[in-house]
């Protein structure tokens, strides 16, 4: 059983997933179009980070930003032995249920355009592609998306 819960990202399996995330990234995109958040970042206040477990084994990790007016999904990682399982579905819905029980109206993230996989996901759970919203600018590598809620 998958199990989703809110955690923290020094916790040494959450920070070896995510310093994986990030080593993909860096090798897939310019430094200029990653935006993903450093580890400390993600112990802000207004983030919501959580892993996915089976067992004692984190799988998966994922975070919900609460901006003025809408959700931001962040650090969407799952461990390529999990993949396939569920565990990327898992951890966005229990994403979009935070975000609608913050009251967010909207959710929002980005994307790399070589993120097959991801943008797979993002469609099936009703994200449909917007142009860039917040700090973002429009880039060569990244594709965003949105969702009412």
């Amino acid at each position: 059983m998958i199990v989703i819960e809110r955690s923290d990202p020094k916790e040494p399996q959450a920070t070896a997933l995510l310093q994986a995330s990030h080593a993909l990234m860096q090798s897939l995109f310019p430094p200029e179009d990653n935006s993903f958040l450093s580890i400390e970042d993600l112990c802000a206040p207004n983030i919501y980070f959580h892993t996915a477990r089976r067992g004692d084994k984190v799988l998966g990790t994922g975070a919900l930003a609460v901006k003025p007016g809408y959700g931001e999904i962040k650090s969407m990682f799952v461990d390529p032995s999990a993949r396939g399982q569920g565990v990327a579905d898992a951890l966005l819905r229990a994403l979009q249920d935070l975000a609608f029980e913050q009251g967010l109206s909207a959710l929002k993230l980005e994307t790399g355009n070589s993120l097959q996989a991801a943008l797979r996901l993002y469609a099936r759970h009703g994200f449909t592609t917007c142009g860039p919203f917040g700090d973002y600018t429009a880039n060569d590598s990244s594709i965003f998306m949105t969702k009412t809620l």
